[in-house]
């Protein structure tokens, strides 16, 4: 049974890809460090954030919402990770990782 939102598999699986996307943007480069980088971190904190928040809840509508919001906060990095991978920004193997 499920206690904390820290037994949820997808909780830490955010939080590993949280830990993947700080490693990969310091390696970007200084100019990027306001823009694609700072709008990645963003997006993958809100992740586990989301997830968390919502399991403290008191119903499942509002679950839902959070969950909601952490998915919608998956596709922005996912699409932040396709221009990272277009533009040859970062290590390509924690790109992959991510």
């Amino acid at each position: 049974m499920v206690r904390s939102f820290r037994d949820l598999e997808v909780w830490q699986k955010s939080m590993q890809m949280a830990v993947t996307i700080y490693r990969l943007t310091k390696g970007f480069p200084k100019d990027e460090s306001y823009g694609l980088a700072s709008q990645m971190k963003r997006a993958v904190v809100s992740i586990p954030s989301n997830i968390a928040e919502g399991h403290g809840r008191l119903n499942t509508p509002e679950y839902r919402q959070f969950l909601g919001i952490a998915r919608g906060s998956n596709f922005e990095l996912q699409t932040q990770l396709e221009i990272a991978r277009k533009l040859e920004i970062g290590d390509p193997n924690l790109v992959n990782e991510a």
